[in-house]
């Protein structure tokens, strides 16, 4: 079960491939609700400083989009794979310990347990969002398919999940996604 000492108000899980803009939109929320109402939660933060502890290697290189942390993307995923079979919960847990914010914009979201965990832990006030993008918009963003990622369970777990609460389209229009974060966050608002 989930620390309950600060219950959030409203927890949106956060879903898509990689390069669709997750990390994104999740930071433009935030920069326009405030870091003092929302906070964005990576469950790879945990994973990854985990990993870099077991591993001797450098933490903080692991959480930007370099190279540095694709050379370990493969080898990351199968190591998190293998933590969460014996603790489906264990980044999840992780991840909110300690926040106080009303909002919480879970941002890598990636299998059906890290959502099932949130609603069992956070009930109704959990929302999933997906952000979507082309092949060619996530090309553009620096994209190419890796077998043994873009085909895994990281990449592909929540493909046939059923009815999202939100979807975000992140094609590059900048007026059309204005206009879904405008909706999202209204929402968000009438929750606080």
């Amino acid at each position: 079960m989930a620390p309950r000492g600060g219950a959030p108000r409203l927890v949106l899980l956060f879903s898509g491939k990689r390069k669709s803009g997750k990390d994104f939109v999740t930071e433009a929320l935030q920069s326009r609700l405030g870091a003092d109402v929302c906070a964005v939660l990576r469950l790879s933060g945990p994973l990854k400083e985990q990993y870099a502890q077991e591993h001797g290697l450098n933490f903080q290189r692991l959480l930007d989009a370099s190279a540095y942390k694709e050379a370990y993307r493969r080898d990351m995923i199968l190591w998190g794979e293998a933590q969460r079979q014996a603790d489906p919960g264990f980044f999840c847990r992780k991840v909110v310990e300690g926040v106080c914010q009303p909002v919480w914009l879970v941002s890598d979201t990636r299998r059906l347990s890290d959502i099932q965990w949130f609603q069992e832990a956070y009930g109704a006030v959990t929302q999933t969002v997906r952000v979507v993008a082309s092949e060619q918009s996530r090309q553009q963003r620096g994209w190419a398919f890796t077998p043994g990622v873009d085909d895994g369970e990281s990449e592909c777990g929540l493909d046939n999940f059923g009815d999202f609460d939100w979807v975000i389209e992140n094609d590059g229009d900048e007026q059309r996604l204005e206009e879904q974060l405008g909706n999202l966050i209204g929402f968000v608002r009438a929750r606080l």
